[in-house]
């Protein structure tokens, strides 16, 4: 992965979690009708996969990191350990 690349995906997901973070403080005011909320949620969810693919791939390129021959084996990052 190049180097331009991997701050686009960084700055996209952090652009999908404040869009995302913000569309549910609108839907949590109740001000919407029925078709907003119902677009909005939809836009909410193609949000949330968009993020959760970014975690996902996140997830996987660290477990490559922590054991590149054997990643499906790799554990999982966990901070408190040294």
């Amino acid at each position: 992965m190049s180097q331009t690349a991997e701050p686009n995906k960084i700055a996209e997901f952090e652009a999908s979690l404040d869009e995302l973070e913000q569309l549910v403080a609108r839907m949590e005011g109740g001000d919407m009708s029925l078709d907003e909320s119902l677009q909005s949620f939809e836009r909410g969810i193609a949000l949330f996969r968009s993020c959760q693919g970014a975690l996902d791939a996140a997830q996987l390129r660290v477990k490559l990191l922590r054991d590149p021959a054997a990643p499906e084996t790799a554990e999982d990052f966990d901070p408190q350990t040294p």
